[in-house]
């Protein structure tokens, strides 16, 4: 007879990923590193600067990047912490709005390429 009871264990810790879809490859290679480490990682599913027939039309697009935003916006409520993928220390507009988002809550935040000062000149 197989075992039905359950011991609960406590959670994984819940980390989203940011950054530029422009560096599609980077943000799935940290979710591969992020989930071998033991956590839930949610992350960016939809890749717009890739066609696909949902976002074919720019007033598509545009109501899809839209909702795609928000949706984002509320994987960061629901994270215990942000990782920023930055190659190069890149970050855009749009990571900018989430990482200053993810600090209004208090969420930790990390950074696959942090720059630091000797970095900056």
């Amino acid at each position: 007879m197989p075992d039905t009871t359950h011991t609960p264990t406590a959670r994984p810790t819940v980390v989203v990923l940011c950054g530029s879809t422009r560096f599609w490859e980077q943000l799935a290679e940290a979710a591969v590193y992020e989930t071998t480490a033991g956590r839930i990682v949610l992350a960016p599913n939809c890749n717009l600067r890739r066609p696909h027939p949902l976002w074919d039309y720019p007033a598509t697009a545009d109501r899809v990047k839209r909702m795609m935003d928000n949706l984002h916006l509320r994987k960061i409520d629901m994270a215990d912490e942000v990782l920023v993928v930055d190659p190069g220390g890149y970050i855009g507009d749009s990571t900018r709005r989430e990482i200053d988002y993810a600090l209004s809550l208090g969420k930790p935040v990390r950074y696959t390429h942090p720059v630091t000062e000797v970095d900056r000149g």
